[in-house]
């Protein structure tokens, strides 16, 4: 059965070029694009990875971290969180509110997936 990802991220090139590299890696990517009611997605569709911008509308990524993290149905999912803000202080708050791998925009197509795959192999 394949692995399911689920990317909430509102910039439609990022959505295309992460859903063309995982795709071709054999897995099945959702697409959600606001923050408002991502974590209800994330709910509904059950993924195996989420990757998860920080700038989204309705909501920012380290908030529905924060809800991932304090729900015991999320609290386990591995989450990549996604910037286009890759500075020192961006890493930190992501990764105080649990975040398993950070990624600055631009990435590459070869991190993206190693990240992706080690993160399902957790």
């Amino acid at each position: 059965m394949s692995k399911q990802v689920l990317l909430i991220e509102d910039e439609p090139n990022i959505i295309e070029a992460i859903s063309f590299i995982l795709s071709r890696d054999g897995w099945v990517v959702k697409t959600h694009s606001n923050g408002a009611d991502a974590v209800n997605a994330v709910r509904d569709r059950k993924p195996d990875v989420v990757i998860l911008d920080v700038m989204l509308p309705g909501k920012s990524g380290y908030d529905i971290l924060r809800e991932l993290r304090a729900d015991p149905m999320t609290e386990a999912l591995p989450v990549l969180m996604l910037t286009a803000r890759g500075q020192t202080k961006d890493r930190e708050i992501a990764e105080r509110a649990g975040c398993d791998a950070f990624m600055s925009k631009p990435f590459s197509n070869a991190d993206m997936l190693d990240t992706v795959r080690a993160l399902a192999a957790k």
